[in-house]
C-alpha cells in the first residue's frame, strides 16, 4: 500500500490518500483515511506523464551539435549532424544510449515514452537479419529501465515531397512496402514480453512519403496510434506548397482519417484554419517545446488552438535535454514570449497555470499513445510520481501550488513508480549507475575514434 498526504486525483486534490496495487495496476484508493501499519508512506503523489515523441539514440549527441557554423544554422544543418552522428551506431550503441535516456525519463516524471523508431538498418544501410534487430534494443532498454513503451516503427522511402530520393544521409531509415510489414511484426515481437506495451505506426512525414504509400501503411496500425511529423520547419510548408498546392497539415485532414488515434508531432507552422480543424478532428498535437527552442524551429499556435479545444501531448523528441517539468514550463514561457503577456495557457481566470498544462499534458498524452486510462483512477497503471517534499521550492504549497512549483521554480522528484514497482528512490533510478557506465564507455568511443 501507498500512502500519501495529498495526491492529484482526477476529481481534484485529495487528502491522506491510500493506494492499493494489485497485478501493476491501482486497485482501490481511499481519501481521507489514515496510514496503517506497512504502508509506504509519502508527501506529495502526482500522475506519471507520458512523453509522445522520443528519437532516443539523438540522445548521445546532445551538445554536439552547438557551434556555429559557416552559414546560418537552423534545423536543416543540425540535420546533417545528426546523420553523421548516426553513422556508426551499432544496435549495442543505440541500446545504451536508450537505457540512459529511459532512465532520465522516469527520473524526470515521465513513466510511458512513444519511440519514434526510424533507425532501422545497419551502418552501411543493409537490412540486419532480423529487420527488428534495432526495435529489440529499445525494447530491452524499456525492460531494463521499466519505462512503459509505445513503440512506433517508422516509415521512411524519400528525402523530399513526391518521391524525391533519399539522401546518402538517410539510408539507414529505409523502407518500403514490401519490407515494411514485416519490420512491424518484428516489432510487435520486440514488445511482446514488457508489460502493457503498444504499438503503432509512424509515416515519417509527407516527405518521407507518398500519399500511396500512407495509405498503404495506415493499414497496418491495427487500431493502434498513428504518428507522423507535420508543419516542423517553414521550408517544409513551402515545399508541400509547391508540391501540392496545400500545406502539410492541410494536405493530412483533407486526404487522410485523421481521428483522436493520430497524432501529429510539432504542427507548429499552421493558418488560423488549420489549427482550428486539427483541435475538431480529435487528434492530439506532440508539442516538444525545448527541441522546438533548440532547433529554432517556432513557437505552437496555442492560443487558437486551446480556443478550439485541441488536444496535446509533449515530447522529449532530440532529447537534448529531459525533463517533464521543463518541457511544461517551455511551452507556456514560447506563448509568454510571443504575447509579451504571462499565464496564457489556462483558459479561466483564476486558474493555475501548471494545473491547466498539466491536466492537458495527461489526457492528449494518454489519447496519443493509445492508452485507455490516465491519471490516479482504479484501473488505470499504477505510475505514480512523488514530489520531494523537503524541497525548498515546496516550502507551504498546496494544491495546485505545488504543480506551479514543481513547474515553474523546478521543485525535486523523490519517487517513481510504474506499474506499482518502485524505480526511483531519493531522485536517482535503482540502475543508474550501470547505466551510465556503460553509456560513458559507449560514447567515449564513439566520440574518440
Amino acid at each position: 500500500m501507498l500512502w500519501f498526504d495529498t495526491a492529484l486525483l482526477p476529481q481534484g486534490w485529495a487528502r491522506d490518500v491510500r493506494i492499493e496495487v494489485a497485478g501493476g495496476l491501482i486497485a482501490n484508493i481511499d481519501t481521507g483515511v489514515a496510514s496503517a501499519p506497512g504502508d509506504e508512506r509519502h508527501a506529495v503523489a502526482i500522475p506519471g506523464l507520458a512523453n509522445v515523441h522520443s528519437h532516443a539514440f539523438q540522445r548521445g549527441m546532445a551538445g554536439l551539435a552547438e557551434t556555429r557554423g559557416p552559414a546560418d544554422d537552423n534545423f536543416w544543418t543540425w540535420r546533417e549532424i545528426m546523420y553523421r552522428f548516426l553513422d556508426r551506431l551499432t544496435p549495442d550503441d543505440v541500446e545504451a544510449i536508450a537505457a540512459l535516456a529511459y532512465v532520465e525519463m522516469l527520473e524526470r516524471g515521465f513513466t510511458r515514452v512513444g519511440e519514434f523508431h526510424y533507425l532501422h538498418r545497419d551502418p552501411a544501410g543493409v537490412p540486419y537479419d532480423d529487420p527488428g534487430e534495432m526495435a529489440s534494443r529499445i525494447a530491452a532498454a524499456a525492460q531494463e529501465t521499466g519505462i512503459g513503451l509505445t513503440l512506433l516503427p517508422v516509415f521512411y522511402a524519400h528525402g523530399n515531397f513526391g518521391g524525391a530520393p533519399p539522401s546518402a544521409g538517410q539510408r539507414r531509415f529505409l523502407s518500403d512496402l514490401e519490407s515494411f510489414a514485416p519490420l512491424m511484426e518484428s516489432g510487435a515481437h520486440a514488445i511482446a514480453a514488457l508489460p502493457d506495451a503498444n504499438l503503432g505506426v509512424a509515416p515519417h512525414s509527407l516527405r518521407a512519403v507518398t500519399p500511396e504509400e500512407l495509405s498503404a501503411i495506415l493499414g497496418l496500425a491495427r487500431g493502434g496510434p498513428v504518428h507522423i511529423h507535420a508543419a516542423e520547419q517553414t521550408r517544409e510548408v513551402e515545399d508541400c506548397l509547391a508540391w501540392c498546392g496545400a500545406r502539410p497539415v492541410e494536405w493530412l485532414l483533407d486526404h487522410t482519417p485523421v481521428d483522436p488515434a493520430w497524432c501529429l508531432v510539432h504542427a507548429t507552422h499552421m493558418s488560423a484554419q488549420e489549427t482550428t480543424r486539427l483541435a475538431g478532428s480529435g487528434a492530439a498535437a506532440g508539442l516538444c517545446p525545448v527541441t522546438e527552442a533548440n532547433l529554432g524551429d517556432g513557437v505552437f499556435p496555442a492560443e487558437v488552438y486551446l480556443a478550439a479545444c485541441g488536444r496535446f501531448g509533449i515530447g522529449t523528441d532530440s532529447n537534448v535535454h529531459i525533463e517533464a517539468a521543463g518541457e511544461l514550463r517551455m511551452l507556456e514561457y514560447a506563448q509568454r514570449l510571443m504575447r509579451r503577456a504571462r499565464n496564457l495557457w489556462p483558459r479561466t481566470p483564476g486558474a493555475s497555470t501548471g494545473r491547466a498544462l498539466f491536466d492537458g499534458a495527461i489526457a492528449g498524452g494518454a489519447q496519443a499513445l493509445g492508452q485507455s486510462s490516465s491519471g490516479l483512477c482504479a484501473g488505470a497503471s499504477a505510475d505514480l510520481v512523488s514530489l520531494d517534499a523537503n524541497d525548498p521550492a515546496l516550502a507551504g504549497r498546496k494544491d495546485d501550488a505545488l504543480l506551479d512549483s514543481w513547474i515553474f521554480a523546478a521543485a525535486a522528484i523523490d519517487c517513481v513508480w510504474r506499474q506499482g514497482q518502485k524505480l526511483v528512490s531519493g531522485g536517482r533510478h535503482h540502475a543508474r549507475d550501470s547505466i551510465v557506465e556503460r553509456y560513458r564507455r559507449t560514447l567515449r568511443f564513439l566520440l574518440m575514434t
